[in-house]
């Protein structure tokens, strides 16, 4: 081989290497345009915003967003609950940050069935199903601490109709008949149906009986209560005691005159009834 082709090989595969190397620092070189290196950012906490807000803050910070739902209904509709990566996270822009938020409107569900659970099974049972409880009432069951009825807007609800979530369930809950003890209410002289409303606020057990077993009774709702047994007093006008899931016997006229009608004679007099008024 020549000097001349030597030469021209060895030159040639110089500049092949040179342009090599300057290929290979220039990759480098441009490198971290490519991966945004030293642009990272520290993503914000957006919990709790709206969805719109938090996303016009994410888009301005040049992240992507991916938006997703399920619903709490303790906390408000189109709210952010989670977002990943969560806030104070270093990333590059464009990266995508992961959003759940709150639905508008609830999804329905089946009813689930809490009737003969204990309040805390119950409790979790719809804490479980996104439900709310509502209220709470009482009544004589010897199935004490038990759920007796389940209702939706004071209507009983049977399990497996749909509900909306964050809807409130009422409880009506078994007192096991309780052993606390209350005054008699005066019940004479008023209808029947008021009454009754009473006796149920008392969770009493009312017996209805005709006064005389002959008096016609044309509107049970209208008649009136010629006496009651146990009575509000005693013959020595000590208050009776009953409690809750006792048997109250209510004795009804439908149109009675005053003779008819029971008064609570055996009453004590109060510290007024013995007193003239006197003039100061």
């Amino acid at each position: 081989m020549s000097g001349k082709l030597k030469n021209s090989i060895l030159f040639h595969l110089g500049i092949i290497i040179a342009l090599c190397i300057l290929l290979y620092i220039a990759f480098f070189a441009s490198l971290h345009c490519f991966t945004k290196h030293g642009q990272e950012l520290i993503i914000p906490d957006v919990r709790g915003k709206n969805v719109n807000a938090a996303v016009d803050q994410l888009k301005a910070m040049h992240f992507e967003v991916n938006v997703d739902s399920t619903y709490e209904p303790a906390l408000k509709p189109l709210s952010v609950l989670k977002q990943l990566p969560d806030s104070g996270s270093v990333a590059k822009e464009g990266r995508t940050v992961f959003l759940t938020v709150n639905m508008l409107n609830p999804p329905h569900i089946p009813m689930p069935n809490l009737v003969s659970l204990s309040y805390r099974s119950a409790v979790m049972l719809l804490h479980n199903n996104k439900l709310l409880v509502g209220d709470t009432t009482y009544k004589p069951d010897i199935a004490g601490g038990a759920i007796l009825e389940q209702l939706y807007k004071g209507t009983a609800i049977r399990p497996g109709e749909m509900v909306a979530q964050g809807s409130k369930i009422g409880l009506v809950i078994g007192n096991g008949l309780g052993n606390t003890e209350f005054n008699v209410p005066d019940l004479t002289n008023q209808e029947v149906g008021v009454v009754m409303d009473i006796v149920a606020a008392y969770n009493l057990l009312p017996i209805i009986s005709v006064a005389d077993g002959l008096s016609r009774i044309t509107d049970t709702p209208s008649a009136t209560v010629a006496d009651q047994e146990p009575r509000q007093f005693n013959d020595a006008g000590v208050p009776n005691r009953i409690k809750a899931g006792d048997v109250i016997t209510l004795i009804i006229i439908q149109t009675p005159d005053p003779t008819q009608i029971h008064s609570n004679t055996n009453k004590p007099a109060t510290v007024n009834d013995n007193k003239t008024n006197k003039p100061k």
